[in-house]
């Protein structure tokens, strides 16, 4: 059964965004995709990463040299702020690849869009302490994600892996997901959000949950820690660029698990990295808990998510979550 909870006029945003992809941009999937080269003999390759984070790995391949080495020559630009708008980027071409967390690549599938993730970047992990999650107030009498039920609360972004991630926490606790108010504000407002009492509760992440939790709020979840092995960022492709080059492909997650595994390795090279492209203060970077890179996804846990967002009313259509990774995608 799915639980209805996307309606109204961002429904229909999204509806329409979506469905604008599949007629206007399906067609452009593998034309020109001859790939570009440079005067050195190097394979031009654009990638769109997060603006948030999860991307220190992809720099820390080029930083290395692991991406030169392959023969590629990769450029990476900022993408959109909500991951899942940089799928019609990756269709029309104007990127090879791009990042994502599995909301994007299940809702891009669920609508018919052919792309594929190529990699992982990180998956949800209990190696580390909790980095995400559902939050209230400290003064609240909110204990469980059960209690949520009738209540409103906040998330960055409607629809996302955060969302489907709460709502598996409420109905683990025993509440029904679709009877709780789920409301988008930006993400850096959403703690004084739930101080000033204008949501009851709040779902974050990485440093904006950390900080709030310092601050006094209190965790009533495991956040992602509910479902190991969830991808929470990944990279994808179009499926007829990678169909036509499979071997490129190939080369650059080769090159990007290097990164992984040297990353994991250096975590000052991660900072190294925050300092450069993220907002986050001196202190922040050097003292933040650091989660594991991993470029293998857990296939079942894939699946897990495609089938939790579909449950729960984020997709309309079924899709088996491992469909829609490509072919020599490192797996578990």
């Amino acid at each position: 059964m799915q639980f209805g909870i996307l309606s109204g006029r961002r429904a229909a945003a999204l509806a329409g965004i979506l469905a604008l992809s599949v007629s206007s941009l399906a067609a452009c999937g593998g034309d020109d995709s001859s790939a570009a080269t440079t005067s050195d003999g190097l394979t031009k390759l654009t990638l769109l990463r997060s603006t948030g984070g999860t991307f220190e790995a992809i720099y820390i391949a080029q930083e290395q040299g692991f991406f030169k080495d392959a023969g590629l020559d990769v450029t990476i630009k900022a993408g959109a702020a909500d991951t899942s708008q940089n799928v019609p980027s990756v269709l029309k071409g104007e990127a090879q690849l791009a990042m994502t967390d599995i909301g994007g690549l299940v809702k891009a599938g669920a609508e018919g869009l052919d792309v594929k993730a190529v990699a992982q970047i990180q998956a949800s992990s209990d190696d580390i302490a909790q980095s995400d999650g559902l939050l209230v107030a400290k003064n609240s009498s909110i204990s469980s994600p059960a209690d949520l039920e009738g209540k409103k609360v906040g998330l960055p972004v409607l629809g996302g892996n955060l969302q489907m991630v709460a709502m598996y926490s409420v109905e683990e606790a025993g509440g029904d997901p679709s009877k709780v108010d789920w409301v988008a504000l930006p993400t850096d407002s959403l703690q004084d959000a739930v101080n000033k009492g204008q949501v009851d509760a709040i779902s974050t992440f990485a440093t904006f949950y950390t900080t709030a939790v310092a601050d006094g709020l209190k965790p009533i979840d495991k956040g992602g820690q509910e479902l190991l092995g969830d991808p929470q960022s990944l990279i994808f492709a179009d499926s007829g660029w990678l169909d036509d080059n499979a071997d490129v492909a190939q080369e650059f997650v080769d090159a990007f698990s290097k990164g992984v595994d040297y990353a994991n390795k250096n975590p000052d090279a991660v900072r190294a990295v925050d300092t450069k492209y993220t907002e986050m203060d001196a202190d922040t970077i050097a003292n933040r808990d650091i989660s594991p890179f991993d470029y293998s996804f857990d296939t079942e846990a894939v699946d897990t998510a495609a089938a939790n967002f579909y449950k729960y009313g984020i997709t309309d259509n079924d899709v088996k979550g491992t469909d829609l990774l490509w072919s020599d995608a490192p797996t578990d």
